[in-house]
Order: C-alpha cells, then sequence, then structure tokens
C-alpha cells in the first residue's frame, strides 16, 4: 500500500514552493503586514493565473476539480511562508458555497472565486466567543424572498476586501442547533459595517462586521444550517491544519540550521543534548501532524463517516504542536529570537492565531469525546 503522495501532487508542491519563493519572500510578508489589504492586486492574479482559487472547485465552474489532499499540499508550502492575503478565507467561503448553494448560486458565485475576481469570508464567530451553536446570536428575519441580518461578527477574515460574507444567524426566538441559517450577504451593501482589527497576527486581517438589516440570501435550506456550518468548519479546520504543519516544519529547519552554526563555549549548540532533544521532541510533533492532517484530508475528500472526527483531532493535535514548536524554535534561538527583525515571532503569531481559529484544543478535545459517545 502506497502512503505517499502521487507524482503529480509532488510536482504541485514544488511548484508552490518554487512560486512562493520568488513572489512571497519575508519582505513581502512584512510589507503586507503593515498594508491593511494584506494583499497586492498583482499578487492575487497570479494566484488566480496559476488557478489555486479554484484549487478544488469543479471543473464545471472554471476551477481545477482537485481534492482536499491536493488543497493541503498548497497550503502547506503557504504556511511555510506565512502566506498574508485572503486566499485561505477565500477557500473556505467557497467551500461552503460549493457545499450549500443551489445551482444558481454555484453558477453565479463559483465561476468568478476561480477566475480571481471574487473574494469570500466565512463569518461565524460572534463577540461571546463561543463555538458551539448557542454561540450564534446574530438574527435572520425574513422579508419577501430575502432575509435582513442584525448582529455582530467577529474575527472575520479578510471581511474588508471581501466582495461576499457567508454569514450564520439564526431565526428569530429560535434555540440551539435548530433555526441557524447560512447567507450570502453583500459585504459591502448597505446595512453592512466593517472595521478593520489590530490583532496579534497581522500576516491574517480580521475584523469585526456589524449588520445592520443587511440584506442577506439564503444557502442552503433556511433553519436547517448548522449540519453545513459544521461541514464547512470540517472542511476549513483540515485546510488550516496544513497551514500549521507547514509552518511548524520551517521553524524546525530553521531551529536545526541554527544549532548548527551557532557555537557556545567553543562548539555549536547543536552538539549539546539539551538543544539535541528539543529538536528531536520539535520533530516528532512536525511528523505526527502532517500524519494526521493527511488523514483529515484524506477523510474530508473521501467524505467517509469519521470525517468530522478526524477533522477535529487534526485541529486539536496540530493547535498544540505549532505553537509549542513556535515557542521551543524562539528558546533555541536565543535571544536573537525575541527579536523584531528576526521571522520567528511572525510564525508564533500566526501558531497562537490558528489556535483559535475554528475552536482551539480543549474545544476540539470536546468534540472528540462527543463523536466517541463520551
Amino acid at each position: 500500500m502506497d502512503f505517499g503522495f502521487s507524482e503529480e501532487q509532488e510536482l504541485l508542491r514544488k511548484t508552490a514552493r518554487d512560486f512562493l519563493g520568488k513572489e512571497c519572500p519575508m519582505t513581502y510578508v512584512r510589507r503586507m503586514m503593515e498594508d491593511d489589504r494584506g494583499v497586492t492586486d498583482a499578487y492575487w492574479e497570479k494566484l488566480a493565473a496559476l488557478g489555486w482559487t479554484g484549487l478544488v472547485l469543479p471543473e464545471a465552474y472554471g476551477g481545477a476539480g482537485l481534492t482536499y489532499v491536493d488543497l493541503v499540499v498548497v497550503l502547506e508550502e503557504m504556511g511555510r511562508v506565512v502566506m498574508p492575503g485572503p486566499f485561505f478565507s477565500t477557500v473556505v467561503g467557497s467551500v461552503a458555497v460549493l457545499e450549500g448553494g443551489s445551482d444558481a448560486q454555484k453558477q453565479e458565485y463559483l465561476p468568478r472565486v476561480a477566475e480571481g475576481a471574487l473574494r469570500l469570508a466565512l463569518a461565524d464567530m460572534e463577540p461571546s466567543g463561543r463555538w458551539d451553536a448557542e454561540g450564534i446570536a446574530a438574527e435572520a428575519r425574513p422579508d419577501g424572498s430575502v432575509y435582513r441580518l442584525t448582529g455582530t461578527k467577529l474575527f472575520v477574515p479578510d471581511a474588508h476586501t471581501a466582495h461576499v460574507l457567508v454569514v450564520a444567524a439564526r431565526a428569530p426566538g429560535s434555540r440551539g442547533t435548530e433555526g441557524i441559517g447560512l447567507f450570502l450577504v453583500d459585504a459591502r451593501g448597505p446595512g453592512v459595517t466593517t472595521t478593520l482589527l489590530k490583532t496579534l497576527d497581522q500576516t491574517r486581517k480580521l475584523c469585526e462586521v456589524r449588520l445592520d438589516g443587511a440584506v442577506g440570501q439564503a444557502l442552503g435550506e433556511p433553519g436547517r444550517g448548522w449540519a453545513l456550518l459544521t461541514r464547512v468548519i470540517d472542511r476549513g479546520k483540515v485546510a488550516l491544519c496544513a497551514e500549521m504543519c507547514g509552518g511548524a516544519q520551517k521553524v524546525l529547519d530553521m531551529s536545526v540550521e541554527y544549532a548548527k552554526v551557532r557555537e557556545q563555549f567553543g562548539r555549536p549548540i547543536g552538539s549539546f543534548q539539551a538543544i539535541q532533544h528539543k529538536c528531536a521532541n520539535m520533530l516528532v510533533e512536525v511528523e505526527s501532524s502532517k500524519s494526521i492532517t493527511y488523514y483529515a484530508a484524506w477523510a474530508v475528500a473521501n467524505d467517509v463517516p469519521e470525517a468530522p472526527l478526524a477533522a477535529a483531532m487534526a485541529k486539536a493535535y496540530c493547535s498544540d504542536a505549532y505553537r509549542h514548536v513556535a515557542g521551543e524554535g524562539i528558546q533555541i534561538h536565543g535571544g536573537i529570537g525575541f527579536t523584531w527583525e528576526h521571522d520567528m515571532h511572525l510564525y508564533f503569531k500566526r501558531a497562537k492565531s490558528s489556535e483559535v481559529t475554528f475552536g482551539d484544543a480543549t474545544w476540539n478535545r470536546e468534540l472528540v469525546a462527543q463523536a466517541i459517545a463520551l
């Protein structure tokens, strides 16, 4: 049995690494940290030209028709360079349309996503900070053939540059998982106020979105959107874990290389057992993260029954692993690892922001416990 990547996937990885090495060096990353948009038009157009904006979209909608395993290959390379911009948010948003949209909605939105002309973002989190169904308090009231949405969404990735928001809201008076729906909202339309937030990780822009009677178009069956939302989030978790694996691998590579050249007491610090064991433990965490992420990607790509469990396990493990690996990387680099000029802090900040996206390790372990009926 072959557990490795195919020749085509390895070629995709090489293409991604070569492109990102040339087009997304740390000089570009740092420049985009200071840029409110977080991406240049020229860079986005190059991503679209490679077919990445439609990587997992069917060919019928102008996409490449590849699988989530192929997407993981590309996202892992993006994580290696802490790539800024709305690619991740657009992937998650387009998955929501693909999974729950009507034929007309798919025809309207997905071809534009594939060609790079449309950006989306999922708006599910609210000021309560809860990841369960009760955390959704935004309301959607029917108004003829559309809905009017009110409420506040927090930490919405790249909402300020998105064209369409996929908003989770509930019917007035509903409780729990009942009455929740997903709605397509014009991100720049009336009743939508977007505020860019200053957060720890400026390589990934997050926003507050206030909805005051914004017009929403139902995505899927109104009032029965919780199953769709969890399905989309599961796929988002797998994608995020791929990014985290790439970032953790880069931190390990940087740490090992530094340990070989940095000397103390007349010898490389990599010759000391304390540093050796740190690097060894980091390698174990990185390889374990990859294994569980690849399995989750396979489970999602093949839509197997244990896909939600695999996604939760991967997110729980990778959340802890990336944060720990990034922290150890800073320790190995010593004083220089704490400086603004060094890149290590960018990976640590990305690790922290990724840790709480789609639920932290504690929450996802709770989902694992529920999945095995504990």
